[in-house]
């Protein structure tokens, strides 16, 4: 199976420290910036909502240029092949791919040998509150932006190491039986003790 990082809502706090984190981690890595994470509220609480690494992946399914694919069991994407179409965000079923961008670390002088970089100073620019599927910059590589479980870290995904109260974690194969063990054995003493098939009123002893 896919690894995956999961939250739990009753454990979160709101704080955005993954977020940050996530930011950081991968700004060091000369990745793109935006969080591969978003902390999501309602008046229930808050959790934070990322990709799912899905086996049978939409967005790999939808890609033209075979950016993202199923590697080391995750779902990967390679920003320098993305071309930023954004059929992969459509095609999220958790809305865990969000299209961003950043300045390429080496601006060319000009664009198409022709065109200096000064002219395009007075190109307008979308405004801050958009939607980062209809934003435009010029000069600016706008692409898909997912989770990739920092998988350039020995230390595993940053979110689940620097979270305050524990309510992100990784599920590999091995969480998953030991979750599935816990549940198999909470299923075997309930409800009370080690009889999970109470007995019925027609079952019991005629009253004398």
């Amino acid at each position: 199976m896919n690894r995956f990082v999961i939250a739990e809502p009753k454990r979160c706090i709101g704080c955005n420290t993954c977020m940050a984190a996530c930011t950081q981690v991968h700004r060091q890595q000369g990745l793109q910036t935006h969080p591969r994470l978003t902390v999501e509220r309602d008046a229930g609480g808050t959790a934070p909502v990322l990709c799912r690494h899905c086996e049978d992946a939409p967005c790999a399914k939808v890609c033209p240029v075979n950016a993202i694919r199923h590697e080391d069991h995750a779902v990967m994407l390679d920003e320098n092949a993305c071309v930023g179409c954004k059929l992969c965000a459509i095609a999220c079923p958790f809305g865990a791919i969000t299209p961003s961008g950043s300045k390429p670390l080496s601006t060319p002088e000009t664009f198409d040998q022709h065109i200096p970089l000064s002219l395009l100073s007075d190109v307008p620019v979308s405004v801050s509150s958009i939607h980062p599927m209809l934003s435009w910059n010029a000069g600016i590589r706008s692409i898909a932006v997912k989770c990739d479980l920092c998988h350039f870290s020995e230390q595993g995904p940053e979110c689940v190491r620097v979270c305050p109260t524990q309510a992100l974690y990784l599920i590999d194969d091995t969480e998953l039986d030991n979750a599935v063990a816990a549940k198999r054995m909470q299923a075997a003493v309930w409800p009370a003790g080690n009889d999970p098939f109470p007995t019925t009123d027609h079952q019991r002893e005629p009253k004398l």
